[in-house]
């Protein structure tokens, strides 16, 4: 039975993977574990699922995604790190890979060493998003908000070095250097409440995700870190077009194995991807999402790719910057101005002004 499953699988995969089969204990002999090291539901898991979900087709075995977070991405990739190295554990991973080393310096693995990168499934542009009550309604009248009151907002991310983060500090950067404080989350949706509800300022989200409240009127849109503006979504500015230059940024996904796993199960996993990335209905889906797919990646490119990401942010990644604050009380929408309140108790006639609880400023991921 399990020489038939090999044949029929060989009948349908290209032939890189085929070839790769004996040398390579004809991989996948058990069902392979995709560790994901971000919170199910949020914008990395969905394109991961359905890669999972589209990959298992090609294969004779299932491909299981497992959600495992904590530390940013730290908890998840060391089960892969210290995984058997047969392409049975996998990592699928962001731009949050290329910034471990600089975050955590007692980390239990090293994440250049201690992994092969295999396949770099594509890329996806941020939105930025403030709360709808915020006096802003523009980049520029953000970067004026936040100039006029260092210190005072506060702004949430997916998770410490993350691609929210990174991009948000970026932008404050590239605007001259403003100062705000960073509320990390465990994943997007776990903060956006707090967006809405006004204890955050603002929020940097994947564009797919983000464009959605937007577009309900649920928060406000400010701009895209893209070079050009989403089809999706034809009247949000470029960073560049609200006036602050150099702040593009996007975040990636990448499959990553144990270092030490054979070359022929390195190729074989490498060919599994990119087929799935080559299907129609998997562009379609994924570009819906806003992700920019490569299909053609091989182990040696997306090894590139990492040093060149690493490289790239190593130096913003290393500033104080990037050490969590949870600063509460970020701003106050218009009717908790002392002057709106009129005689009514504090805080009783406006609780949007209330001081969110300690379960509503999430620390430290981990």
């Amino acid at each position: 039975m399990h020489r038939r499953h090999l044949l029929a699988a060989a009948a349908v995969l290209p032939a890189g993977i085929a070839r790769a089969q004996p040398a390579a204990a004809a991989w996948p002999n058990q069902p392979v574990r995709l560790v994901v090291p971000f919170a199910a539901g949020g914008p990395t898991d969905i394109p991961a699922r359905l890669f999972a979900e589209e990959v298992g087709k090609l294969l004779p075995q299932r491909v299981i995604v497992e959600n495992r977070t904590g530390a940013g991405v730290v908890v998840g990739s060391e089960v892969v790190a210290q995984a058997p190295k047969d392409g049975h554990t996998l990592l699928y991973s962001t731009i949050a890979h290329s910034v471990m080393r600089a975050l955590f310096p007692r980390l239990p693995f090293d994440p250049i060493t201690d992994f092969q990168p295999v396949a770099l499934l594509g890329v996806i542009p941020m939105v930025l998003l403030v709360n709808k009550d915020l006096p802003a309604r523009s980049l520029p009248e953000l970067v004026a908000l936040l100039r006029a009151n260092p210190g005072r907002y506060d702004y949430g991310s997916s998770g410490i070095g993350g691609a929210v983060h990174l991009a948000t500090e970026l932008l404050l950067k590239r605007a001259g250097d403003l100062k705000a404080n960073h509320i990390p989350y465990r994943g997007s949706a776990a903060g956006m409440p707090d967006l809405l509800s006004g204890r955050l300022a603002m929020f940097m989200d994947v564009a797919a995700g983000g464009l959605t409240y937007a577009q309900r009127g649920d928060a406000r849109a400010l701009g895209i870190s893209a070079a050009a503006r989403l089809p999706q979504a034809p009247d949000i500015p470029t960073f560049a077009e609200g006036g602050v230059a150099n702040a593009e940024s996007y975040t990636w996904h990448m499959i990553f194995a144990p270092a030490g796993t054979p070359a022929p199960v390195i190729q074989a996993v490498n060919a599994a991807f990119n087929r799935a990335a080559a299907e129609e209905s998997v562009q379609r889906r994924l570009g819906d999402l806003t992700m920019t797919l490569r299909h053609d990646t091989t182990p040696e490119t997306a090894t590139r790719w990492l040093a060149d990401e690493t490289a790239k942010w190593k130096p913003s990644s290393a500033t104080p910057a990037f050490a969590s604050t949870s600063r509460a009380g970020a701003f106050r929408p218009a009717a908790c101005d002392p002057a709106s309140r009129g005689s009514a108790p504090w805080p009783s006639r406006f609780p949007c002004c209330r001081p969110p609880s300690s379960a509503a400023i999430r620390s430290r991921p981990g």
